[in-house]
C-alpha cells in the first residue's frame, strides 16, 4: 500500500480514524511508529529480546482490539506504553508501584532528556558491543520502579506528565524516581548517548514485528 510509505503525512488521530473506518492496513503505521518505544520499555524491564517481542506483539494486538476505546485524553504513545507496562507487570506478577515520601532535588522539567540529541557525531553513535552490554547491565541493576521512570523519560523522551500518566503515579514521584535513577547510573555512565545506542532497535526487528502483528490481524486471530 503506497500510502503506508508516507507515514509522516498522517497524524495518529488520522491513522486511527482510518483504521476504525475499516482500513486495518493503516495499523502498520502505528506499529512502526511505536515499535522503538515498546522495545525499550520491555528491555528496560529486564526481559530478553524474545520475551520483549512477544510482549510487544501482545501489546499491539490488545491496542488494536481496544482501539475504539482510545479516548485521546493522552497521546497514543502514552496509551500504548501503558498497555505494554500492564503486560510487563502481569508477566512478572509485580504491581509494586507505591507512594513514596518525596525527596526533593533540583529538577528542570524543560531540561532535554540526557539521552536525547538533535545531532550527533556518527562516530559516537557506533558503540562496541562490550560497552553497550555494560550500559544495559547498569540499567538492569536499577530497581524496576526507578528503571521504568528512567526508561520512559530519558530513553523514550516522554514528558514528566506523560511518564506519570503511564506509570500511574504523581509527577512528584516521577521526579523523585528519575533523580534517584540518575544518581544510581551516574557512576556507570559518564558519556551521553542516544537512545538507539542504549537499546539497539533496527529495521530488522521493526519489520519482523510489523509482519507478526499484521498477520494475526489479517487472519482475524485477535
Amino acid at each position: 500500500m503506497e500510502v503506508l510509505l508516507r507515514t509522516n503525512e498522517f497524524t495518529d488521530t488520522e491513522v486511527i480514524s482510518r483504521i476504525l473506518a475499516g482500513e486495518p492496513a493503516f495499523y502498520e503505521i502505528l506499529i512502526r511508529r511505536n515499535n522503538p518505544y515498546l522495545f525499550k520499555v520491555g528491555m528496560a524491564y529486564g526481559y530478553n529480546k524474545q520475551d520483549v517481542e512477544d510482549l510487544m506483539q501482545d501489546t499491539f494486538i490488545s491496542a488494536y482490539k481496544n482501539l475504539g476505546r482510545f479516548e485521546q485524553r493522552a497521546s497514543f504513545k502514552t496509551w500504548i506504553v501503558k498497555i505494554m507496562l500492564h503486560h510487563c507487570y502481569h508477566k512478572k506478577q509485580k504491581l509494586s508501584f507505591k507512594n513514596e515520601k518525596p525527596v526533593y532535588a533540583t529538577f528542570n522539567e524543560k531540561k532535554i532528556p540526557m539521552f536525547s540529541h538533535s545531532q550527533s557525531d556518527p562516530d559516537k553513535r557506533i558503540l562496541n558491543r562490550e560497552l553497550r552490554l555494560v550500559i544495559e547491565e547498569a540499567i538492569g541493576r536499577i530497581p524496576v520502579k526507578y528503571r521504568m521512570a528512567f526508561s520512559l523519560r530519558e530513553l523514550n523522551g516522554m514528558s514528566v506528565a506523560e511518564t506519570a500518566e503511564a506509570l500511574g503515579i504523581s509527577e512528584v514521584n516521577v521526579k523523585v524516581r528519575l533523580n534517584r535513577a540518575k544518581a544510581m547510573l551516574r557512576k556507570e555512565i559518564e558519556k551521553m548517548y542516544t537512545p538507539e545506542d542504549i537499546f539497539e532497535f533496527n529495521l530488522i526487528y521493526c519489520g519482523r514485528m510489523v509482519e507478526r502483528v499484521m498477520a494475526k490481524i489479517n487472519a482475524g486471530e485477535y
